[in-house]
């Protein structure tokens, strides 16, 4: 019935009535949880209205009331481009300053709110690079100033939004060039030992995002990031877990050396197989089998392959291969197929116990499977010919007939494959 505008209006017209004033706001705070609402206010001023209320308010208080129309208010983007173009994020930076070395509980819940608030500001694209200003920014400096702070709800706020400006490539690549990642890597090694989790499952998300583009690897790989990531292998925390395996895995991506290392080392890759049993924790379990099949394909290292066999890493990478994500089941097949042409004579027990063919001749006969699935499996079969016990299976269970089926699939390489793979079992039996 328009009621929004309206209020938005009253307050505009009435903001020294402070009666008037906080029953706005209480009604606001009721409105503003409501999907439909965010969407009519970005329409109205109200931005600049609740900035210009704020920065009148000295009393804690009113300002608490004011944060808890702010903060659902600026889960929309577009009010949080209004709120950054209004000039929320100085009163918020201000506020930061004048609490944070302040021990009473007021200002503490303030500081608290005011950073978990410019968090969230920097969660839409726009409002986000338009306070990155390419790395010039006023904004994007101070919050850099808060990760050597010594308050965790500043490292905190400041990792956190190092991880929202990292959601481009461009952002990425100029704070790696301007020494981020050394900064991330101190906060860490001041929380290893019985660290703050939010402050590390921040910590690492940065990082995570930070290796994403290609360029940046190499020189993360060289800064030492890897040590540094590697240091929290004993948390038993899986938010942590799940951020440490997926920043380990962003670095490897085609960085063979580092790949070879890592899976070479047998502390990191006995934890990957205990992690890939973790049933209560689905992200950190897929992480894990993400992390152990990227060893092997990034690495194609025979030590890796030994080492990840001498952990008992082969079952699982046999298990994720029937994962319900298609690109989990086509980076176990690549993993496998590898360790099929590499190292086939110290997998083969492994590869039996783990009823590696009964999978593949199910993959292969279900009609649900993607053509990328056909096609590693058919290639995964050719491989494990070379043993005389896989060889047995493969002949004892009908191969030959779902192959040739395949040989008029729409896909041309699943078609070629199959006709490959179709002249190989007939040689071989």
């Amino acid at each position: 019935m328009g009621v929004i505008p309206t209020l938005v209006k009253l307050l505009g017209i009435h903001c020294q009535n402070a009666a008037l004033t906080e029953m706005c706001l209480v009604a606001f705070g009721n409105l503003a949880e409501l999907e439909s609402s965010k969407e009519q206010f970005a329409s109205t001023n109200i931005a600049e209205e609740l900035v210009k209320l704020f920065k009148k308010q000295i009393e804690h208080d009113k300002r608490e009331m004011i944060f808890e129309v702010l903060a659902p208010l600026a889960e929309n983007d577009a009010i949080k481009l209004q709120l950054v173009e209004a000039g929320l994020v100085e009163c918020l930076l201000e506020i930061v300053q004048q609490k944070v070395d302040s021990d009473k509980e007021d200002d503490i819940t303030e500081l608290k709110t005011g950073s978990d608030l410019m968090v969230l500001l920097l969660l839409g694209d726009e409002s986000m690079q338009k306070l990155f200003e390419g790395g010039k920014g006023s904004v994007f400096q101070r919050v850099l100033s808060w990760i050597p702070s010594n308050n965790h709800q500043l490292q905190l706020a400041g990792a956190l939004a190092i991880a929202n400006f990292a959601r481009n490539d461009g952002n990425c690549i100029h704070m790696v060039d301007n020494g981020i990642v050394e900064k991330l890597m101190d906060l860490l090694d001041r929380h290893v030992e019985d660290g703050n989790v939010t402050v590390q499952h921040a910590a690492l998300s940065a990082l995570r995002n930070l290796a994403i583009p290609v360029i940046n690897k190499a020189k993360m790989l060289s800064a030492g990031v890897t040590e540094t990531v590697l240091k929290f292998l004993k948390s038993e925390m899986p938010p942590v877990q799940f951020k440490l395996l997926g920043t380990l895995r962003m670095l490897i991506d085609a960085q063979a050396e580092a790949a070879e290392q890592l899976g070479k080392n047998v502390k990191l890759v006995e934890r990957l197989v205990e992690w890939c049993e973790a049933k209560d924790h689905a992200g950190v379990m897929g992480e894990s089998n993400r992390l152990l099949s990227a060893l092997i394909r990034h690495s194609k290292s025979k030590d890796v392959i030994k080492t990840i066999v001498q952990s008992g890493g082969i079952k699982h990478l046999v298990t994720m291969a029937t994962s319900e994500h298609v690109i989990m089941q086509n980076e176990a097949l690549v993993a496998l197929a590898l360790i099929a042409a590499l190292e086939l004579g110290t997998a083969e027990k492994d590869l039996e116990s783990a009823k590696l063919v009964q999978i593949l001749h199910r993959l292969l006969a279900d009609e649900r499977s993607a053509p990328e699935i056909k096609y590693n499996s058919m290639v995964l079969i050719c491989a494990l010919m070379g043993s005389e016990s896989l060889h047995k299976e493969v002949q004892d269970l009908a191969f030959l007939d779902v192959v040739s089926k395949l040989r008029s699939h729409e896909n041309k390489s699943v078609a070629q494959q199959a006709s490959l793979t179709e002249q190989r079992l007939t040689v071989e039996s």
